[in-house]
């Protein structure tokens, strides 16, 4: 099957050849000059992979990538920035980014990022898949909703959040690796996803910090232990 890539840059001829390139290469490519249509392009096209260059008319990429990870939570994003600093690169994380490519790039490495972020988004679907409700003794998580129950609030969780929180949920009162939260999450345990791991362990532990018994519990050098009670 033929992945399908939502291509969107304005620079015609370069995305002439990319485009035609990757044809070639037998993928599915939907090109687009800018994003006005995103949501009619999705709906649509359903792609496996987001393709979007960061500087575009009326709206930019970054923007598009918060559009697309609301509403596909686990859609793979690939930005094409020009940009080298590293506060672009964080931006393009945050905007809901899972990979990034500077210009000028060869295609070769564009399709191994392509193939990678597919494959990684497939197998971390099939890891990280909670459909039932979960409860965490007073908390019901619900992993469709992306929302924690407590006693006293709702708690809207953010994609990556609710990634590692079904990772957690999957081992409950036992130990899961570090490097495995990190391979499985961003696909690799760089430094620099292994701080944005802490951020996120940080805030779940918050959300847990009224509820006695639901702990995540920081092993040092090996991983974490989730310590939930035992539903009688």
């Amino acid at each position: 099957m033929k992945i399908k890539i939502l291509y969107i840059e304005d620079e015609v001829h370069l995305a002439k050849i990319v485009s035609d390139t990757l044809r070639l290469k037998n993928y599915e490519v939907l090109h687009k000059e800018d994003g006005s249509h995103i949501l009619d392009d999705l709906k649509i096209f359903s792609p496996d992979v987001c393709l979007f260059d960061v500087m575009l008319p009326h709206i930019d990429g970054f923007s598009l990538g918060n559009v697309v990870r609301n509403l596909h939570p686990h859609l793979p994003i690939i930005f094409i920035t020009a940009k080298s600093q590293t506060q672009d690169v964080v931006e393009g994380f945050l905007s809901g980014g899972t990979d990034y490519i500077r210009k000028p790039f060869s295609m070769e490495e564009l399709m191994v990022r392509i193939d990678n972020q597919v494959t990684l988004s497939r197998k971390k679907n099939e890891a990280t898949a909670l459909k039932s409700d979960v409860p965490l003794g007073k908390i019901l998580y619900s992993p469709l909703k992306m929302e924690l129950k407590t006693p006293q609030r709702v708690i809207k969780l953010s994609n990556r959040e609710a990634e590692i929180l079904n990772m957690l949920c999957m081992h409950q009162n036992q130990t899961i690796e570090r490097r495995k939260l990190l391979q499985l999450i961003w696909g690799d345990d760089s430094f620099f996803n292994s701080r944005n791991l802490d951020v996120y362990i940080k805030k779940l532990r918050d959300y847990f910090n009224d509820v006695d018994g639901v702990e995540v519990i920081t092993l040092k050098s090996v991983g974490y232990y989730f310590s939930v009670p035992v539903q009688q």
